[in-house]
């Protein structure tokens, strides 16, 4: 009888209160999210990078489609 009553007593404790819980996961969502934006943020950044480099590079590619070796008619010139 005795036992049957402690335990009662022991399980009717609350070890973590619910609002110590909602608090816990309030703020695991608050740092999860922050790092989700920032990862977001820095994707449209490499992104625009990207597209950048791709520009600069097919500009590059059209200036060597363009280029004429000027060295043919010079003596020291590659024959």
């Amino acid at each position: 009888m005795i036992p049957n009553m402690l335990t009662d007593f022991l399980l009717k404790i609350p070890l973590i209160n619910q609002s110590d819980i909602v608090t816990v996961l309030i703020i695991v969502v608050v740092f999860f999210s922050v790092l989700l934006i920032l990862g977001i943020r820095k994707s449209y950044k490499l992104k625009k990078e990207n597209d950048r480099l791709d520009k600069i590079s097919e500009d590059l590619a059209k200036q060597e489609e363009t280029y004429k070796d000027f060295t043919d008619g010079h003596m020291y010139g590659g024959n």
